[in-house]
């Protein structure tokens, strides 16, 4: 797309967001909606109140649901795996697949068979 009809296209959507923002602007509905924020945030001011503590006044319920447990569900413990090396007899014990020498055997020989290995 050239310059020009890029230019001409993006000025018909600024002149048409505009039209729509002056509609906006003589809306009596979004007047009211203005003047009713401003009036709360006033208030909020006034009295010290955030709109935490509004939403827990008008709507109890909203804060018990929302809010995350005290705490945390404790991590599942995971198991012991145990790796025997037909080779060389070695046996590895391990709870994740971090382990040093299980690494090393599946460099050498793959993953799919070090896991064939698991006892």
């Amino acid at each position: 797309m050239s310059k020009l009809a890029e230019y001409k296209a993006l000025e018909a959507q600024l002149a048409a967001q505009l039209k729509q923002l002056d509609a906006l602007k003589n809306d009596d509905e979004l007047k009211r909606e203005i003047e009713f924020e401003q009036k709360l945030r006033n208030l909020m001011v006034a009295y010290g109140v955030g709109l935490r503590d509004i939403i827990s006044l008008l709507d109890p319920q909203a804060n018990r649901t929302s809010a995350a447990p005290a705490t945390p569900a404790p991590r599942r413990q995971r198991k012991v795996k145990v790796y025997k090396n037909p080779e060389t007899g070695e046996v590895v014990e391990t709870k994740g697949g971090n382990h040093k020498v299980l690494k090393a055997w599946k460099e050498k020989h793959g993953g799919e068979k070090v896991e064939s290995w698991l006892q």
